[in-house]
């Protein structure tokens, strides 16, 4: 077979998807949970190196710096996508193979709740290793304020406007996994990654995975930073009223992950499967089927 370098058509492109979702719906637990603390993780490795970017942007437009660290923190979903792992966001996708009746509404599920807490357990080890290691005091601790204001106003947020910026960043990263689909190169998904993740900071949207490292490593610092920390920033714990363990939960992490479900399994997967493959037969070939257990 003479190996092909163009891009997949989007029909072609939905039918992978639902290929995907089977295999990723069928994947033993322990495996599917290792690999999503990989890809929290990979996450977190992302927003750090965003938060990283921005620390030395102040000379530059908003818009411009928000595009700068965007670009930095594509790196994390091209990891998780080069590297194999199990992000629940892009996860979102099997619903093309519930859809087409090749996985149970059990297993869908199954998939989104081992996969959603490897993501929270690998962001968690990640904020903690960060705090651990004192990486708030770079810069005169001018890392550890831009943490602490990051998450602070990401748990401010009414949960109407938390659910709807959640709907629209989980549609851009979607998006990038299903151009991802398409490529065939490494260098080619790279490509198809980088634009909507960009977008999707640039526009400050919402993500629920990168928010289990945001507001943690932050409320790690509010609890435990040092008085000369404080000092250094001209802020106290004080300063930061909103940010608590509660409001990280039910103000920002519910309504985030609702909002990214509906974008991400209602506005692209349910989309495309309803634009191509609607008319296919359900249930799909055992042929395919058989390959992908």
């Amino acid at each position: 077979m003479p190996l092909r370098l163009d891009a997949l058509l989007p029909a072609e492109i939905a039918r992978q998807a639902e290929e995907v979702g089977v295999r990723k719906a069928t994947m033993d637990a322990v495996s599917l949970f290792t690999l999503a603390v990989l890809a929290g993780g990979f996450i977190a490795i992302g927003a750090i190196f965003a938060t990283t970017v921005a620390l030395g942007s102040s000379a530059l437009s908003y818009g411009i710096a928000r595009a700068l660290a965007g670009i930095a923190f594509s790196t994390g979903l091209i990891m998780v996508v080069a590297g194999g792992a199990e992000l629940f966001t892009g996860n979102n996708l099997i619903v093309m193979a519930f859809a087409s009746g090749r996985v149970t509404w059990q297993a869908l599920a199954r998939n989104w709740v081992i996969v959603y807490l490897g993501n929270f357990a690998g962001s968690l080890i990640t904020a903690c290793g960060m705090y651990l290691a004192n990486q708030h005091q770079l810069a005169g601790g001018a890392m550890g304020l831009a943490v602490l204001e990051i998450a602070h106003a990401k748990t401010s947020l009414a949960f109407v406007p938390a659910l709807v910026l959640g709907v629209f960043c989980n549609a851009l990263v979607c998006m990038a996994v299903w151009m991802c689909l398409g490529a065939r190169t490494t260098t080619g998904r790279i490509a198809a990654i980088v634009p909507p993740i960009a977008a999707f900071v640039a526009a400050s949207f919402e993500h629920s995975v990168a928010n289990m490292y945001f507001i943690p490593v932050a409320l790690f610092v509010k609890a435990g930073a040092t008085p000369e920390f404080f000092a250094a920033i001209q802020r106290s714990a004080a300063d930061f009223p909103q940010l608590t363990w509660g409001r990280f939960f039910w103000n920002n992490l519910v309504p985030v992950t609702l909002g990214n479900i509906i974008g991400g399994a209602g506005l692209v997967g349910a989309m495309y499967w309803f634009v191509y493959l609607r008319h296919a037969p359900r249930g799909g070939s055992s042929r395919a089927a058989n390959s992908l257990s």
